[in-house]
């Protein structure tokens, strides 16, 4: 563990970290807004951060076409009843960005039958590594390896090390025979923040939205987040033959409840490595014009 902390903290060090005021409490208001529009959170007993990504508006008045596009953590809880709902929702394929490992600890993902599964597990570079320090974490309850000021850096280095995967995202969204489409990862934030980040940029979402849609975790995981943070304060306490009350828990906290500073880390990254979050998706994702055309011609209200 030390021998990877050691390497984490060299790998960021070449990051350039470009400051970033945090704007969570600027975008909450509409978030909250947003998280009440009940075509967009799919209320499901085993996940509850299942939604439509529809209906935000792009720079030029046009808007993402609703019931295409899911974003979410695992689905390996899901009820009988969920099942239905994503049958209901015609959902075509299902993207999992989890790990080898971390697919073989929590079990296979309940779906509808017929569903397309596309496991594109994270694993490239320092990401596999990253994954396995995080499930260390909530194994444990120390979160030591894990400090509060690493989560803009976890975004930066999905965007450095995660292009292969999130360029594979992309392609098959763009075939309308792959949706209703859903991709997910564990919770839904990190990974999958990071993909409904480039895939809205991609469709021309102005990033204030993108940011708030990322902040909507918040809104929707409030309940599962209070329930782990003090699970993972009792297991850190309990572990280390402690009280509760001398548990300090501020690094769990910074890593299940957002920033907006965390995913302004990935559009910082992506405009120091390419100019811009376009320049990106086009240089850094290989993703041509002419598919981004074709991307947005499919999601896109005319």
């Amino acid at each position: 563990m030390k021998a990877y902390s050691a390497a984490f903290a060299g790998l960021f060090l070449s990051f350039a970290l470009v400051g970033c005021s945090e704007r969570a409490d600027q975008s909450a208001g509409t978030a909250v807004l947003k998280a009440q529009q009940p075509e967009r959170h799919i209320a499901l007993q085993g996940q509850p951060n299942f939604r439509d990504i529809g209906g935000y508006r792009t720079q030029d008045g046009r808007s993402v076409k609703w019931g295409e596009v899911y974003r979410s953590g695992e689905l390996p809880r899901l009820t009988d009843t969920d099942v239905e709902q994503l049958a209901a929702l015609d959902i075509q394929t299902v993207v999992d960005f989890l790990t080898k490992d971390e697919r073989a600890a929590r079990g296979p993902d309940r779906l509808p039958e017929g569903v397309r599964k596309i496991d594109l597990p994270m694993e490239a570079g320092n990401l596999g590594m990253l994954a396995g320090v995080v499930s260390e974490a909530r194994r444990t309850g120390d979160f030591s390896q894990v400090p509060a000021e690493i989560n803009p850096d976890i975004h930066r280095l999905l965007v450095v090390e995660g292009r292969e995967y999130y360029a594979t995202l992309l392609r098959e969204l763009a075939d309308p025979d792959k949706r209703p489409l859903v991709f997910h990862c564990s919770h839904g934030i990190h990974r999958t923040g990071t993909a409904a980040a480039i895939l809205l940029s991609a469709l021309g979402v102005p990033w204030e939205t993108v940011r708030e849609d990322y902040l909507l975790s918040n809104v929707y995981r409030q309940d599962e987040i209070d329930r782990r943070v003090g699970e993972l304060r009792q297991l850190y306490a309990r572990n280390n033959d402690m009280p509760i009350e001398q548990v300090d828990s501020t690094n769990i906290e910074a890593f299940y409840v957002l920033q907006g500073s965390y995913i302004d880390a990935a559009l910082e990254q992506a405009i120091t490595d390419y100019g811009s979050m376009q320049a990106y998706i086009r240089d850094g994702l290989g993703i041509s014009d002419e598919e981004v055309l074709t991307l947005q011609k499919e999601l896109l209200e005319h």
